[in-house]
């Protein structure tokens, strides 16, 4: 009785902390930072001084969104010849290449094989020639100021990255997938946006990122989250990454949650093999801070709590069943219950096509869950490929 109830109660703060915990302790140490240190301000160079960029865009069959992403690439508000275009085609056997033919402005790097994401940006970084590149989707379209407001962040020495917001579009009717995806992805940018001020945010999402040239590291070519595990090799380098809300990228949420979930289940996969390349990062003696927010942050969603998460229930059950002199533990399996209703009542709800965002979130809380443990069976049958099927948009 007594094993079980510590194991319960540690499964419920690993659950708690890595979702709610995280982000209070967060918030409050970045306030006590900000009464003790003033956070420095960059002034934005002058289009003179503003160095040459070079904007690199990974595509894979993307022939239905190059004008509208060449569009926004060339609407940029950054200084005439600083600007230069790059695109990554590996494998496209589509209109992609031809429908960039139209765009001489912009280099394209192409071969017939198509060896995955990772192995394309390994092969089009050499071609690169300015000091900063910042990388983005084929399918998203950023701001207007974005570029100049990611420079900005580069003002600071100590800075090797900067980290992009993603934003989900919003449409008057929402999937399930989109719908929370969206609610997520709030969640998400305001942990990120704390991490940047505590001291570095854990990761850049590859919709929008930008790194110093000189810093790039090839990287295994079957790495499947090759943003994640760029920007991190450059914090263990001991730079920082910074996180810029004013330079942003928008994109629709996926099609349905049959899409959502290849998504899902390729970055579990992806931060299960990122915990063992990025292990050094796990040293708290070496790295600090780092190391607390990369474990709080990253490694516990990736690994221990989706295990901890699901274990309550059986934990809980017995803790109810036998003890009968208190009555908190079937309260806690009532709101489990609860919750996991709810969950079942969304998914219900997203086979009709029936809008209801309170119940998106316990609902793809768990389908987020659920796929961290697919993650792990999809890494093992992948394991040494680093191409995936990428998810339909809605």
């Amino acid at each position: 009785m007594k094993t079980i109830e510590i194991l319960f109660w540690i499964c419920l703060f690993i659950v708690f902390y890595t979702y709610i915990g995280y982000g209070l302790v967060l918030y409050v140490l970045v306030k006590a930072k900000e009464m003790f240190h003033k956070q420095k301000t960059f002034t934005l160079p002058t289009d003179e001084e503003l160095p040459e960029v070079t904007l690199l865009v990974a595509a894979y069959n993307e022939e239905e969104v190059v004008d509208e992403k060449m569009r926004n690439s060339l609407a940029l508000d950054y200084p005439k010849g600083k600007l230069k275009w790059l695109w990554v085609t590996d494998g496209s056997n589509d209109g992609t290449n031809e429908k960039l033919k139209a765009y001489p402005e912009t280099e394209i790097v192409y071969q017939p094989e198509r060896q995955g994401k990772t192995a394309a940006l390994n092969r089009a970084i050499e071609r690169v020639k300015t000091p900063i590149v910042v990388f983005t989707d084929a399918n998203t379209m950023i701001n207007r100021e974005a570029i100049r407001e990611m420079v900005r962040a580069f003002m600071d020495e100590k800075v090797g990255c900067v980290a992009g917001e993603k934003r989900i579009a919003v449409k008057e009717k929402d999937n399930a997938a989109s719908g929370g995806e969206g609610i997520y992805w709030k969640y998400e940018s305001a942990l990120k946006r704390l991490d940047g001020k505590l001291y570095s945010a854990m990761g850049a999402a590859g919709e929008l990122f930008a790194i110093r040239t000189e810093l790039f590291e090839k990287m295994e070519k079957d790495t499947l989250l090759d943003d994640f595990i760029l920007s991190l090799r450059i914090v263990q380098r001991g730079y920082k990454i910074a996180y810029c809300s004013t330079a942003y990228a928008m994109e629709s949420g996926s099609a349905d949650m049959k899409e959502e979930e290849k998504r899902k289940v390729r970055i579990a996969a992806g931060g299960l093999q990122s915990i063992w390349r990025l292990r050094a990062l796990l040293n708290p003696f070496r790295y600090g801070t780092v190391s607390f927010q990369y474990v709080s942050h990253r490694v516990l969603r990736w690994s221990v709590t989706p295990i901890a998460l699901f274990a309550l229930i059986p934990l809980n059950v017995i803790l109810a069943t036998l003890d009968t002199r208190h009555s908190l533990y079937k309260i806690i399996l009532l709101l489990q219950i609860l919750f996991y209703g709810m969950g079942l009542w969304g998914y219900y709800l997203s086979t009709r096509q029936i809008k209801n965002k309170i119940l998106y979130i316990p609902y793809y809380f768990l389908f987020m869950n659920i796929n961290v443990i697919r993650g792990a069976f999809y890494l093992r049958k992948r394991k040494g490929n680093g191409a995936w099927e990428k998810a339909k948009r809605a």
